[in-house]
């Protein structure tokens, strides 16, 4: 890829040199933010790639790309000769990890210190200290700060973490010391879960950062996950940016973040914020980094873990404080000084963000894999004082591999106040369209026209306790039900305008006097409605109740979304196309509603409906993955609740185990195998 001119800058302060060329260590959406932002500071950029992301919009942006080895991270992300050859085949002067791989490795930072690369984050020291979670709970015990009880040691051998987890309590957590992202993390509530959790989590540690060293730590149930954003200097200087409410997680990975918390007071922030400041300034943290705390319902606040680089939520704490956080680590790392001191820091509103994630909500919230056939964000905007902005990685087309973080996009929204965000965010939500990958939108939807995400009144534990069985979009009703049936008829009633208006089509000899007439299907649910059009829009006018909503939108056919007012306010509701009608979706609720004449509803109600047959002798994948270990064979006797086989997708190991006492009849795959959702992994006698 050819070099894009690009003119040289220096910094604000005098005696600072900026870069002239930064490589991004990472891939994905992240990749392409630290891209936008190098790019509008003038900062030549370089991407580097597995053979998986050969195509990835990453690769594309960047001014020149460097390969750096297959698919699995092990053999391409995380191989640090890799990643500074490529600095050196570029000339690049810095480099940005982004978040995740090698991000949190000080021998990555000594690294390209030794070959006079500059490493976009904080000094080697600190990271060592605060980014290894075993290290950093020392430091912040010896500084007084509290911590989560638990054993502050690497765990060697099984038998250790029994006897340490039986001191402590269940339940506990077993945790890797190196990494985030709710990888290596286990809730273990009995002590016969220790075995199978401890090898689960420090496989995955060793699959995610290339160490598999684990520690054991009491599991706080209904807790709030708060994290405080700090930024230091070279030069001493140390500042927080408020915090971010985390706390809405599935599997110990954030879904929905803001800042700032609902729950935390004035008085809570203000200590909250000291502590991070002390524990930031013990290291002499020198960039971005973020002190995250386990809060409990009495506002009792615990240190948790220290990561030492960008969050992936970092978003919300930009929009609130008005700093680009990515701008600042560039600057700090080439020398700057903090440009503001703490009492220089304002934030206002309040800003939400939702992770648009590949996974089966129906299923658990079971990783997907495939390809994007439809991929159409809504529109970033600022407008009367809400920002909408899509932070993302893919595009139409993009294959959303079982190799990486099954994380789309993320949508942020920005008001003057948490009413307005949430607002804004679901019609965000309603607006984005993706198919031929499962996805979370639905669900993100509904969470957020949830009351007790609506009230603030939620913890850790709130997808666990609302959604224990995972997700499956709500039936419309009352209310929901009219807005449904009123959008299917304004869409229906645009289609028959244009087939009326298909030249040469014979007339009738009079007006059809059911034209005007719809029977609406919503799934079973039949709703009489007649048409009316008038300056004010379509009148839909529900026969059984009497109430009539003014519908208004420009909508045409072949969109997937209807965007209007219906008796005035705004409605985003996207729409498939389906026989005799659409699948609805809107705030959590999907609907098929199909259009029929009077005659043709009482007609399709006689049609028989196509049952299937479950396969219970057979178990099959319940999402794409790699095939890890078989632990059974064919023959084989297994009682219930015995490990049949371990799969791996998007770094997090499931154990499939056997529901019922079955003799093994048959194994189809072997280890090492890709497989995809409801392959037949293995059949029963």
């Amino acid at each position: 890829m050819a070099v894009v001119a690009r003119r040289n800058l220096r910094a604000a302060v005098p005696g600072c040199w900026m870069f002239k060329k930064i490589l991004i260590a990472n891939r994905g959406e992240i990749a392409c933010r630290v891209i936008a932002t190098a790019r509008r500071m003038g900062i030549a950029t370089v991407a580097v790639y597995s053979d998986a992301d050969e195509d990835a919009p990453h690769v594309d942006m960047a001014d020149e790309a460097v390969r750096i080895g297959p698919p699995p991270a092990a053999e391409s992300y995380l191989v640090i000769e890799n990643i500074v050859a490529a600095c050196k085949a570029t000339s690049a002067e810095a480099v940005h990890p982004g978040y995740g791989f090698l991000s949190e490795q000080a021998a990555f930072a000594r690294a390209l210190g030794a070959n006079n690369i500059a490493f976009i984050g904080p000094n080697p020291k600190a990271i060592e200290a605060m980014g290894d979670k075993i290290e950093s709970k020392k430091l912040a015990q010896s500084a007084c700060v509290a911590t989560v009880p638990g054993f502050a040691g690497v765990i060697d051998d099984i038998t250790q973490a029994l006897r340490i987890a039986d001191a402590i309590g269940y339940p506990v957590m077993i945790k890797a010391s190196a990494g985030g992202g709710g990888r290596g993390m286990r809730v273990v509530s009995a002590r016969k879960e220790i075995a199978e959790n401890f090898a689960r989590a420090r496989s995955e540690a060793k699959s995610a950062f290339g160490e598999d060293r684990v520690f054991i730590e009491k599991f706080i149930a209904d807790s709030r996950h708060i994290e405080v954003q700090v930024l230091g200097d070279k030069h001493g200087n140390v500042i927080h940016l408020g915090e971010r409410e985390c706390s809405i997680q599935r599997r110990h990975q954030k879904v929905i973040e803001e800042a700032p918390s609902p729950f935390i007071d004035e008085e809570t922030r203000r200590k909250i914020g000291e502590w991070a400041i002390a524990l930031a300034e013990s290291v002499n943290y020198d960039s971005a980094g973020t002190v995250e705390f386990i809060v409990g319902e009495d506002k009792t606040f615990y240190f948790l873990e220290m990561n030492t680089r960008l969050q992936v939520e970092h978003p919300v704490t930009e929009l609130v404080a008005g700093i680009d956080l990515v701008e600042q680590m560039i600057r700090l790392a080439s020398g700057e000084n903090l440009r503001a001191a703490q009492v220089g820091v304002h934030l206002e509103g309040c800003a939400i963000e939702s992770r648009v994630i590949a996974e089966d909500p129906a299923r658990n919230f079971l990783p997907s894999t495939g390809r994007l056939k439809t991929y159409r964000p809504p529109a970033q905007s600022d407008r009367n004082g809400v920002t909408v902005r899509i932070d993302s990685g893919v595009r139409e087309g993009s294959e959303i591999s079982l190799h990486y973080d099954p994380l789309i996009a993320k949508i942020v929204a920005h008001a003057p106040d948490r009413t307005a965000a949430i607002k804004a965010q679901s019609q965000a939500l309603d607006s984005f369209v993706i198919e031929g990958v499962a996805n979370n939108i639905a669900f993100l939807a509904a969470a957020m026209a949830h009351t007790r995400f609506r009230a603030g009144e939620f913890s850790t534990g709130f997808i666990a306790q609302e959604y224990p069985r995972g997700f499956t979009p709500l039936a419309p009703e009352g209310q929901s039900a009219h807005l449904f049936a009123s959008v299917a008829a304004a869409a229906d009633h645009v289609m028959s305008e244009r087939k009326h208006a298909i030249s040469g089509r014979m007339r009738p000899a009079r007006k059809v006097r059911f034209a005007r007439a719809r029977a609406l299907m919503l799934g079973k649910k039949r709703h009489d409605v007649t048409l009316d059009e008038t300056n004010e829009g379509l009148v839909v006018r529900f026969e059984k109740t009497g109430h009539a909503h003014i519908c208004s939108s420009d909508w045409v056919p072949g969109q997937p979304v209807w965007n209007g007012t219906i008796d005035g306010e705004r409605v985003v509701v996207q729409l498939r196309p389906i026989l005799n009608g659409y699948t609805l979706a809107r705030g959590g609720f999907v609907a098929d509603a199909r259009a029929y004449t009077p005659r043709e509803a009482e007609l399709a109600a006689l049609m028989p409906e196509k049952k299937s047959c479950a396969g219970s002798k057979l178990l099959r994948s319940p999402m794409p993955a790699l095939v890890k270990s078989i632990s059974v064979a064919a023959g084989q006797a297994v009682k219930s609740g015995e490990t049949l086989c371990i799969i791996e997708a998007m770094k997090m190991e499931t154990v499939l185990h056997a529901e019922r006492d079955v003799t093994v009849d048959k194994i189809n795959v072997k280890p090492g195998d890709s497989i995809t959702v409801d392959t037949v992994i293995m059949a029963f006698a």
